[in-house]
This record gives structure tokens, C-alpha cells and sequence, in this order.
């Protein structure tokens, strides 16, 4: 082995001394292992971006295959978690021996969760893009929790024009003050009168949540309990009693992009764990070619 390959980095001085922000890499393959439950753990195919700063201004460029290595060696012993995180970024900054006072990692990736049908015994997975980036700035922990939900959102205008319309050819089907239980059943199943009916959109909330502990929360809980916050999340494989239950649930769950953002708005600030938020409700509109959104947050959009 040649220990006299030259170190370009150390050997050398910047030929224009400044000091940079963020020096890195972006998309590094990395396996995780994410915590589903105390017992139970999920492998996710992640892609990793690890930067640190560069506050030496004479320093040509920083180590940065010490970055590459510390990453691998980091998530290949142990799962993702708050404390393997801060470990990782203040490892990244030690790495540098002096170079960096401040280090970032991110990592994202698809979480696949099971989700039972609505009535029946069926089941099916559905994937959750996910971002968690952990920052130390100058000692300074910030940890920034990036997700996207899929609900399916119906419009209320939408219903009421099409009750109107109903009831507007009920009029005109039947002239008597008096209308029979069963002709009534039987002409309310029959496909021809269908007057008109609600259009629905599948629609998204993108969620980017600043974290006030440590610890990373259970993403599988936090999704779910969004969705419960929504009322009607995407669903899986299906039979025909959770298709009309999902319909059911659509019909009691009427809403604009203004409805499902408050509703996100107010679990986010009741959230006792999360100190910053920003998000983006997106409904994908049937009638219109454009989209119906509302962005709200409590403050700057984060770097």
C-alpha cells in the first residue's frame, strides 16, 4: 500500500479564501430500518443528502468521504431514531477536525404501511413519501419532518346541486301529494334517474413539520392520526360493501380545500411536540383543469 498518496484537501490552501454554508452530497443510497413498533421493524430503500459547513476559509475543500462513511457505518448497525441522528451530525462535525461547525443530514424515503378495508377482511399497502432532516448549526439541534398525505375530498357545492337535481326530477316523476314507499325504492335504484352526482378529487396535504424533541415520533401513528383529522383517506384493495362505505363516508365528510386545511391547521398547533409548520393543501380538481389549494404556515418557509 502507497502511504504516500497525496491529500489534496489538507495539503493545499483555497486559492479564494471564503468560508461556505453547506459543502456535501446528495442521493446516497442507504438502507434503513425504520421502528414500526417496539417489536417489530420496517427496511426502507432511502436516499441520504449529508453536508457540513466549511468555516475555514483558507481550507481548500472538506473531507468528504468521511462523510460517505460515517453515514454507511451509522444506519448499518442500528434502526432510525432521534438519538442516532444527533449522534450522526455531531460525528459529521468532529469528522472534519476542525474544518465545520455545523452539519445536516436528510433522508427520505417510502414508508409502506398495511391498511384494512373499511368493512371487509381485505388489506393492501399503501406508500407514504417521507423527508427527516436533522441539522446542528452552530450547536443549535433543528429537526424538520417532511410528509404527504392522500385523502379524497368531495365538494360541497358539488352535493347540493346534485340534491337539487334529484329532487327537481323527483317533482317531475311523480304529480300526486301521495307517493307509494315501494314505487318511490324502486324508482330512486333505477339508473335512469340518476339526475346528477357529486364530483370528488383525490387530493394531498404536504406537510413540513418543525420537531421540538429529540426523539422522532411513531410515523406510522402520526400518519394515521392525520388521516383521522381528514375523515376520508385513500383506501386499498376493496369489496363492493367498502367501496359504498367509502361513498357513505365521502357524503358525510363534504369539503373544500379551506375545511381540510383547518382541520390539518388546528391538529398541527395542538400538537405539543411541533413548533413550526408549514403545508400545502391540494385538491385535483373533476370539474376544473386546475388545481383548488391552500398553503398556510407560522412562519418562513424553511431552507
Amino acid at each position: 500500500m502507497n502511504n504516500n498518496l497525496p491529500d489534496i484537501t489538507s495539503g493545499q490552501h483555497a486559492l479564494t479564501e471564503l468560508p461556505l454554508r453547506w459543502v456535501g452530497m446528495e442521493a446516497i443510497a442507504i438502507p434503513l430500518k425504520i421502528l414500526a413498533s417496539e417489536q417489530q421493524n420496517i427496511s426502507v430503500n432511502a436516499k441520504a443528502d449529508v453536508f457540513v459547513s466549511l468555516d475555514i476559509p483558507q481550507a481548500k475543500g472538506i473531507h468528504m468521504s468521511r462523510l460517505y462513511l460515517k453515514l454507511k457505518d451509522t444506519f448499518t448497525e442500528q434502526p432510525l431514531s432521534g438519538k442516532v441522528l444527533s449522534e450522526l451530525v455531531n460525528t459529521l462535525i468532529i469528522s472534519q477536525q476542525g474544518l465545520s461547525e455545523s452539519a445536516r443530514i436528510k433522508l427520505s424515503f417510502e414508508l409502506t404501511i398495511r391498511k384494512n378495508a373499511l368493512l371487509s377482511n381485505e388489506f393492501g399497502y399503501q406508500s407514504y413519501p417521507i423527508s427527516i432532516q436533522r441539522s446542528v448549526v452552530h450547536g443549535e439541534m433543528i429537526t424538520e419532518l417532511s410528509l404527504t398525505i392522500p385523502y379524497s375530498s368531495t365538494c360541497p357545492c358539488s352535493s347540493a346541486l346534485s340534491r337539487q337535481a334529484l329532487s327537481d326530477k323527483l317533482e317531475q316523476s311523480f304529480t300526486e301529494n301521495k307517493i307509494d314507499k315501494s314505487e318511490l325504492l324502486q324508482w330512486i335504484t333505477s339508473e335512469q334517474n340518476t339526475a346528477a352526482t357529486a364530483h370528488s378529487q383525490r387530493s394531498y396535504a404536504y406537510l413540513k413539520l418543525k420537531l421540538i424533541n429529540e426523539d422522532l415520533p411513531n410515523l406510522t401513528d402520526l400518519i394515521f392520526e392525520f388521516e383521522n383529522v381528514i375523515g376520508t383517506p385513500v383506501q386499498t384493495a376493496v369489496k363492493r360493501e367498502d367501496e359504498q362505505a367509502f361513498a357513505k363516508l365521502n357524503a358525510n365528510n363534504l369539503m373544500f380545500c379551506e375545511d381540510a386545511a383547518r382541520r390539518l391547521k388546528q391538529s398541527i398547533e395542538s400538537n405539543s411536540n411541533i413548533n413550526g409548520y408549514w403545508f400545502k393543501v391540494e385538491h385535483q380538481e373533476s370539474l376544473h383543469a386546475h388545481n383548488a389549494v391552500v398553503i398556510d404556515h407560522n412562519e418562513q418557509p424553511y431552507e
